[in-house]
């Protein structure tokens, strides 16, 4: 980790400590509970060259995380065709059927996840997944992981108004789990998804499972980690604790 991600590790444990009683924690899907941006990478990688973007030459790491990372398929599909939009779905269709080929036996968890699960259950604290990605990715993700029953709700952007990053998708969350955005925080790995949970009013963990630290520092999180293992989200966990205790 990085010195800033350390010098925010303060303040991130008072961001957190003033949401006790804890009553929601939200999670995205993709590169928050199981490392798939690289597999979303790699499609991209892939299926770009067979259009003839960039000339040809498959897509930096840089690029994708600026433009491409956490970003609705709607959005992806005018950003690669702005005057064909259904020929942007179908490229987009096919970009996603290239990643469930490539997740069907390479998908793994974020270190932590299930430690991290298990935290929340104990605590009898309510859960969904909010994610822009599509309902078939979606729901094969949070199978292949086990959490099928872990998660109280599933909310796809698809079925929102507006897709992160907009706050819409945090917002539905909220009103489904009928709870409070001031005693709720989220998970996210991507700038848009970040921006999609401040807006929403909520403290938004940042990790770096694959994009870079400076461009999600720009979407202002509460604080960055690496991994569900990292100590800083264990003790801002421990001081929702000890302010639930006091109260």
């Amino acid at each position: 980790m990085t010195a800033s991600c350390g010098a925010n590790s303060i303040d991130s444990r008072s961001h957190l400590s003033r949401l006790a009683p804890l009553e929601a924690v939200l999670f995205d899907v993709d590169g928050t509970i199981c490392d798939s941006d690289p597999l979303h990478f790699e499609a991209y990688r892939q299926v770009l060259p067979e259009i003839g973007f960039n000339g040809g030459v498959p897509i930096t790491e840089e690029y994708y995380a600026k433009y491409i990372s956490g970003r609705h398929n709607e959005e992806m599909a005018t950003f690669f065709f702005p005057d064909d939009h259904q020929r942007g779905i179908r490229f987009t269709d096919h970009k996603e059927a290239t990643f469930r080929r490539l997740a069907k036996d390479k998908l793994k968890a974020v270190n932590g996840l299930y430690k991290m699960k298990k935290w929340v259950e104990d605590h009898g604290i309510k859960r969904a997944a909010v994610t822009n990605a599509p309902k078939e990715n979606a729901e094969m993700m949070i199978s292949a992981l086990g959490l099928s029953d872990f998660f109280e709700y599933v909310v796809l952007g698809s079925e929102c108004e507006r897709a992160k990053p907009f706050p819409d998708p945090y917002l539905k969350a909220l009103e489904l789990l009928k709870v409070s955005k001031d005693h709720t925080f989220i998970f996210e790995d991507s700038v848009s998804g970040i921006k999609a949970g401040v807006e929403a009013g909520m403290p938004v963990v940042g990790l770096l499972t694959g994009n870079p630290e400076h461009l999600l520092m720009e979407a202002k999180p509460a604080f960055l980690i690496k991994d569900y293992e990292d100590p800083k989200l264990w003790a801002a966990l421990e001081d929702i604790d000890r302010e639930a205790g006091a109260a």
